[in-house]
C-alpha cells in the first residue's frame, strides 16, 4: 500500500515563528492594557507626548548603540558623545560664533569621543566594554573640569536663534522636528546597515570576526568607522536637547544610556538568529516608551516603575533565547 504524503506540520517550526514575532504580540499587549488602565493613554496629546518626549531621542541613541552591537562590541560612552556635542554647541555659541559653525563644532565634539574609543579599540586593543567604560569615566571627569565642578551652562535667550529653536520645538506638516529627525535617523541607518557593504562588514564582524579578517577586509578600519559613526549619531540626540532645553547640563546624557541598551537587545528578539536589526531596535524603543509613559499615568510608584521596566526586559529577552533555541533544533 502506497504511503500518504501527508506530512505534519513541524512543531519546532512554528515555536519559532511564534517566538520570533513575539516581540510584536508583547507590545501589542502591553498597549492594550495600558489602553485599559489608564484613560488619557490614547489621548492624542498623550501619544503625540511619547513620540516626542520619549521616543525620538531615545531612538536616535539606541540607533547609534545598536551599530555597536552589531558589530559584537557595545558602546558604554554614547551618552559622553550626547554631552560633548551640547557642551561643543554651546561654547561655541556663547564664544559668538555662527549657529551652522556651533552646529558643526557639535558633530565634530562628538566624533572626538568616538574617535578616542576607535583608537582604543582598533589601535590599542582593548576590549570595546573596557574603552567605552574608560571614555565614560574620563569624559565625566573632563566635564567637571570644564565646568567647574558640573554647572550647568546656559544659552541666554537672545543668543539662540529661531532657526535653532525649531529643531527641537518646530513643526513640518504638523509633525515635530524632533520626531522626522528620528525617522530620517532611523531610515538611513536602516539603509546602511541593510543595503550597504559597509553595513555588511559590520553585521558579519559581530557574527565571526576572524572570518572577515582572514578574508582580507581591512576590520580595524570597520571597526574605528563603526565606533565614529555612534558618536556622530548621538550627537544628533545632542543638538535636539540642546535647542530644546537651551542649556548644557554635564553628565545628562547618560540618562539614554541603559534604556539605549535595553531596546537594541530588546530588538535581537526580531531576529531569528538573535542579530541587532534596526526595525528591532525601533520596536525595542516603542515598547520602553510606552511603557514608562502607561507606568507613570498609571499612578506607579517611580521605584516599582524601574522594577517593572527591567522585569518586562527580561520576559522579551527570554523569548529571544527562547527563538534561538528553536531555531538551533529546526
Amino acid at each position: 500500500m502506497a504511503q500518504s504524503s501527508f506530512k505534519a506540520p513541524s512543531f519546532t517550526v512554528s515555536v519559532r515563528g511564534l517566538a520570533r514575532y513575539a516581540l510584536v504580540a508583547v507590545f501589542v499587549v502591553v498597549f492594550a492594557i495600558f489602553s485599559a488602565i489608564a484613560p488619557a493613554f490614547l489621548s492624542g496629546a498623550n501619544l503625540l507626548s511619547v513620540l516626542v518626549n520619549n521616543f525620538a531621542l531615545l531612538a536616535i541613541v539606541a540607533i547609534a548603540m545598536t551599530f555597536a552591537v552589531a558589530a559584537g562590541g557595545i558602546d558604554l560612552s554614547v551618552g559622553t558623545a550626547i554631552d560633548f556635542a551640547s557642551f561643543a554647541f554651546v561654547s561655541l555659541v556663547l564664544a559668538g560664533q555662527p549657529i551652522p559653525l556651533a552646529i558643526l563644532g557639535g558633530l565634530v565634539g562628538a566624533s572626538l569621543v568616538g574617535l578616542f574609543n576607535a583608537i582604543l579599540i582598533s589601535g590599542v586593543g582593548i576590549s570595546p566594554f573596557l574603552a567605552t567604560l574608560g571614555t565614560l569615566f574620563v569624559g565625566r571627569s573632563a566635564q567637571q573640569l570644564l565646568t567647574n565642578g558640573g554647572n550647568p551652562v546656559y544659552l541666554p535667550p537672545s543668543s539662540v536663534p529661531e532657526a535653532f529653536r525649531f529643531l527641537g520645538h518646530g513643526g513640518i506638516a504638523g509633525i515635530p522636528v524632533p520626531f522626522v529627525v528620528a525617522f530620517g535617523v532611523i531610515a538611513g541607518a536602516y539603509l546602511i546597515l541593510s543595503h550597504t557593504r559597509f553595513g555588511r562588514v559590520v553585521l558579519a564582524t559581530g557574527i565571526q570576526a576572524s572570518v572577515v579578517r582572514y578574508s582580507g577586509i581591512a576590520l580595524s578600519r570597520y571597526t574605528a568607522a563603526t565606533y565614529v559613526l555612534v558618536s556622530a549619531i548621538a550627537a544628533v540626540a545632542g543638538l535636539i536637547v540642546t535647542s530644546t532645553v537651551t542649556v548644557y547640563i554635564p553628565s545628562s546624557g547618560n540618562a539614554f544610556l541603559l534604556n539605549a541598551i535595553g531596546a537594541t537587545f530588546i530588538g535581537t528578539t526580531l531576529d531569528p538568529h538573535g542579530r541587532p536589526n534596526i526595525p528591532g531596535t525601533v520596536l525595542g524603543v516603542l515598547l520602553l516608551s510606552i511603557v514608562a509613559n502607561g507606568l507613570l499615568l498609571s499612578g506607579l510608584n517611580f521605584y516599582w516603575q524601574q522594577v517593572a521596566t527591567g522585569l518586562l526586559i527580561f520576559s522579551v529577552l527570554a523569548i529571544g533565547f527562547a527563538n534561538r533555541k528553536a531555531a538551533s533544533r529546526a
